[in-house]
């Protein structure tokens, strides 16, 4: 989306004090989308704090690294809609009164978006921040908060070991508000609605939308409070063996679970889970589970910044224990993994250890039947066949449109559109977007409930199908 159809849909972005700002953000319970999960309110707040006592300056970095394999979301936003990332940091900056905004990445793709989309504003005038981007390794690490401030610094793109906060000391030394892609255009959105519009879709707990991406591959924006189960279902997938929630540094929760879960922060909690960066891996029941956790547990390993033993040394004799268990090394393999994974549980240099031990400790326990009967020779006799994605298996798709539930195969001629009565609230967006195919009557609801989808229109009717808020839209493939 340029500058123009992005201007076009959402409207200009309002200029908000630091004190508006953060009682927006206070009002909406936004948090950051990166993984932590931070009251932005807070960071903002934090940032504010160490002007006043520390640097009268300060920056606004995006983190729009992702080295999270499962993650294709805040790449998706910075491909598709790069101009409500970069309003959201510098409505922060223009409130912080920031000089700089700085957006990190790892995709070459996304960096030429990104920049194509700078070229497309307004300078910033002397009243405005400059806005950059940086491309940097692609690393699991290179996410993190200090290594993403060193690199983009032009430094090594690694933890620094030091526990500062950005707030405190970040880009350049200055007081630095530091969140992910999706925050930032969260912010957008709701520094244009209020925080009454933006609390009208989600939870009145947790207002607003959730981006997610799915099974690697289907980045998806839904409502908090939507059955988390609904969404695999979307993405035409299933829970399967159990589902990986919040990456590779989440954990597993088992297939009666993910029935109960939706998606939101508490109800995922309740059941053992956690939202993290919003990857959600699905495990067909045609892999091994222990072969998948060995898998990832060595890539975990190799993903190591080298600046401290737990980190260094502790994750590959981790990874080491899980893989000889695997292979029939008895009770005491699993007895040495689960000492290793302690072993590095709170010692590392950063958050990397003890998300890695987090994700073995789960697996060991969804899958503690599986691990026990490799561990003594009887295993599953099913392939490891790479369900959960990682770098080695090549370079991560950019990501595309949605499947839309019952639409069949992109290459099918013709179609029907159907509206769900049940749902449709009369928004109207679909009569916006289907001129000619879709009319509304006198009540603003659509006039038909069955609409002939001609090929040529097909991908303007997915679209809409896309855009529906209330998801009353299907397309029906022919024949």
């Amino acid at each position: 989306m340029d500058r123009e159809a992005h201007l076009a849909t959402h409207g200009p972005a309002p200029d908000l004090g630091p004190h508006e700002l953060a009682a927006l953000a206070e009002d909406i319970g936004l948090r950051g989308r990166g993984g932590a999960g931070f009251l932005f309110a807070r960071k903002l707040r934090a940032v504010a704090d160490a002007q006043r006592h520390r640097n009268p300056g300060a920056a606004v970095v995006v983190n729009g690294s992702e080295g999270e394999p499962g993650c294709l979301k805040d790449t998706a936003l910075l491909l598709h809609a790069p101009h409500l990332v970069l309003d959201g940091a510098v409505l922060a900056a223009r409130a912080l009164g920031a000089h700089r905004v700085a957006v990190g990445v790892t995709r070459p793709d996304v960096e030429r978006s990104v920049a194509r989309a700078l070229a497309e504003r307004d300078p910033a005038g002397p009243a405005g921040p400059a806005v950059d981007v940086t491309l940097l390794p692609e690393r699991f690490v290179t996410g993190e908060s200090s290594a993403l401030v060193r690199g983009i610094d032009g430094g090594p793109a690694l933890p620094s070991g030091r526990r500062v906060r950005t707030s405190d000391s970040g880009l350049g030394g200055l007081p630095t508000l530091l969140s992910n892609t999706e925050t930032f255009a969260q912010l957008s959105l709701a520094a244009r609605l209020g925080a009454a519009g933006y609390g009208a879709c989600g939870l009145p707990t947790e207002p607003g939308t959730v981006m997610l991406t799915v099974a690697g591959t289907h980045a998806v924006e839904t409502p908090t409070g939507v059955p988390l189960a609904y969404v695999l279902e979307l993405c035409g997938t299933a829970p399967g063996q159990g589902v990986l929630i919040g990456g590779y540094h989440g954990g597993w929760l088992p297939p009666d679970a993910v029935g109960a879960a939706t998606v939101s922060r508490d109800s995922l909690a309740a059941a053992g889970g956690v939202l993290g960066a919003g990857a959600v891996l699905p495990l067909p029941e045609t892999t091994c589970p222990v072969g998948e956790t060995v898998r990832v547990a060595r890539w975990l390993a190799a993903q190591s910044a080298g600046q401290c033993g737990p980190c260094a040394l502790g994750l590959p004799a981790l990874a080491d224990a899980l893989a000889d268990a695997a292979a029939g090394g008895g009770q005491g393999a699993l007895d040495a993994a689960r000492a290793r994974m302690s072993a590095v549980e709170g010692r590392g240099a950063c958050g990397h250890p003890d998300g890695s031990a987090r994700f073995v400790s789960s697996a060991l326990t969804v899958f503690g039947e599986e691990f026990a009967a490799h561990a003594l020779g009887h295993g599953c006799a099913r392939r490891t066949l790479g369900a959960l994605p990682l770098p080695a298996d090549g370079p991560r798709p950019a990501p595309g449109p949605l499947p839309v539930r019952g639409a069949g195969a992109a290459r099918s001629p013709a179609g029907r559109l159907l509206v769900d009565w049940t749902l449709c609230r009369g928004h109207g967006l679909c009569a916006d977007l289907l001129p000619g195919l879709l009319r509304l009557g006198p009540d603003g609801y659509p006039e038909r409930a069955a609409m002939p989808v001609p090929a040529r229109m097909r991908p303007r009717a997915l679209r809409a199908v896309r855009r529906c808020p209330a998801l009353a839209l299907r397309v029906e493939t022919a024949g």
